[in-house]
């Protein structure tokens, strides 16, 4: 097993970015693509020197946005870090193609030593679709029917598909295989819509809520509705299911500062700029303008509206917010506010609700204490593979049958 071993925590904290590449309106200046890819990898560098545990990146093929190709920058921040999650926000499951998607996070499983778990999306972008060959009018159909075949392609060493989206395959091993013969964990992300939170439950993998736009009445259906489906397919209890959620904050020592050095960010922000006021938008949604102290007591909060969950993530680099002041964001979080959440979160846990899954928490479970196969093609043949995998598959994952699933809980 190649994960750096490290006590794994309840709940995993860390950051995500959109990666958005925006105007500070407080001087004016719009850094170039090359300075906000340059401040992305600081920023994820020191996400690890404050102790946070994960870092996210989001996949956009449209400016004013610079990450379409995650896996090569965050196999980048593995050869920078040591024991830093590596994960996307999202991962785009209706325009990438299933295969490539299987054998890109396979080959950054190896190269992090298993410091990698994806979150799929469908994305909401309507002129990415056609982009790369997509229909729009088909994102849950695409979505459904391309996890389904990344599922199988990771579980199976030799894979035989038909489908409506993708050409055929047959005899098909993707390679790399998965490190130790242990596919990466799923996350499957959504803000609006239920089917996901169904695919979520129906392969057992993590629910994860951006919980940023909309009030957390919202957010709880569909957690709710997660956890339901995830003990209706039989992956176990209601509060054993995998939840995460994102968050928004921006700190200083004293909450009238922050509030004051935020507001033109806010008010110019692409995302929410020009609407509501950022004080009907802090108490509408989890965004937290203040001290250290206000964030603690807001994310301590979650619990009660959500139940115990596994992984919280913080945006924190939007807006145009330069690089010196998201470097004193994550400072704040690492030493004010995340020892005291999780010290918080661990408090009252039942033991019976999963902590934060890892590589190494998933190879356990997948050989009992045994030593995890390591694939080896044969001489002879290489499309096979020498040994099985560690999974049974019991059912097949039929993009219709699950289409039908998810019509019957409702949108």
């Amino acid at each position: 097993m190649s994960e750096n071993s490290a006590p794994t925590p309840a709940v995993q904290f860390g950051i995500f970015t959109v990666s958005d590449i925006t105007q500070d309106p407080t001087t004016g200046t719009t850094p170039s693509e090359a300075e906000r890819i340059r401040a992305t990898l600081t920023i994820a560098k020191h996400a690890e020197e404050v102790g946070l545990d994960v870092f996210a990146l989001g996949e956009h093929h449209n400016p004013p946005f610079w990450s379409s190709s995650p896996t090569t920058t965050l196999a980048y921040i593995a050869a920078q870090t040591e024991r830093l999650i590596l994960s996307t926000a999202t991962t785009l499951i209706t325009t990438n193609d299933p295969v490539k998607i299987a054998e890109d996070y396979a080959m950054l499983q190896h190269v992090s030593g298993g410091r990698v778990d994806l979150m799929l999306g469908r994305g909401n972008t309507g002129p990415v679709y056609p982009w790369f060959g997509k229909d729009i009018r088909q994102g849950l159909p695409l979505a459904i029917e391309n996890y389904a075949l990344l599922h199988k392609l990771w579980r199976e060493d030799v894979v035989d598909w038909e489908g409506k989206f993708r050409s055929p395959l047959q005899g098909f091993t993707s390679t790399p295989r998965p490190l130790d013969g242990v596919a990466p964990f799923v996350w499957h992300g959504s803000i609006r819509t239920p089917e996901v939170a169904e695919q979520a439950a129906y392969y057992g993998d993590g629910f994860f809520a951006n919980n940023i736009f909309w009030p957390a009445s919202h957010f709880q259906r569909l957690i709710t509705l997660y956890r339901e489906r995830f003990a209706h397919y039989g992956h176990g209890t209601a509060e054993q299911a995998i939840v995460g959620l994102g968050g928004q904050v921006f700190m200083r020592p004293k909450s009238q500062d922050a509030v004051s050095e935020f507001r033109p960010y806010f008010d110019n922000a692409p995302v929410y700029g020009h609407g509501p006021s950022m004080e009907d938008f802090t108490e509408m949604t989890p965004l937290t303008v203040g001290s250290p102290q206000q964030v603690i007591d807001r994310y301590a909060g979650m619990r009660d509206l959500f139940g115990d969950y596994q992984r919280q993530l913080f945006l924190i680099d939007h807006a145009g917010l330069p690089l010196k002041t998201v470097l004193e964001q994550l400072d704040l979080l690492g030493s004010e506010v995340v020892p005291v959440l999780r010290k918080e979160f661990q408090t009252n846990r039942p033991e019976t609700v999963p902590d934060a899954p890892t590589h190494a928490s998933l190879v356990a479970a997948a050989y009992d204490g045994a030593a995890p196969r390591e694939a080896r093609p044969r001489a002879n043949r290489g499309d096979n593979l020498t040994h099985g995998s560690p999974y049974e598959d019991t059912k097949e994952r039929a993009g219709a049958a699950f289409g039908a699933a998810a019509t019957r809980t409702g949108a």
